[in-house]
């Protein structure tokens, strides 16, 4: 189960660095040029999309490779992140395999078998 969290929070932090990429990018576009934002509209909360649209895929990523040594750890980051992409970007054509992913990936990190060797963590 820990293999298969750390492929799925790779993937899905992957494919959510991309997502990120427009998100972020279509803020710019219409932060410059307001009649962009007019025609095809904006975000409602313009820095909730750009926070997530750079945390996210950072925390899916590294709570993937997380996933095999500190389960618990890397588990959560996978939810906090699928928490983010959903709420920054909605549940829709695009996000759904990243929020899948993700979402799979911690709750199989969460429920991998064997607890983590107790060790201190600083």
């Amino acid at each position: 189960m820990r293999n298969a969290a750390l492929v799925l929070g790779i993937i899905g932090g992957l494919i959510a660095m991309v997502i990120g990429f427009f998100g972020y990018g279509y803020t710019e576009i219409v932060r410059a040029n307001a009649d962009v934002g007019e025609v095809f509209g904006t975000f409602d909360n313009e820095a909730l999309v750009r926070t997530a649209s750079f945390l996210a895929p950072l925390l899916a990523i590294a709570g993937g490779a997380m996933a095999r040594i500190r389960a618990l750890w890397g588990g959560g980051l996978l939810l906090v992140a699928t928490a983010l992409m959903y709420f920054a970007f909605g549940f829709g054509v695009f996000t759904m395999f990243p929020i899948g992913f993700c979402l799979l990936g911690g709750v199989l990190a969460l429920a991998a078998g064997k607890p983590d060797e107790p060790k201190a963590h600083f």
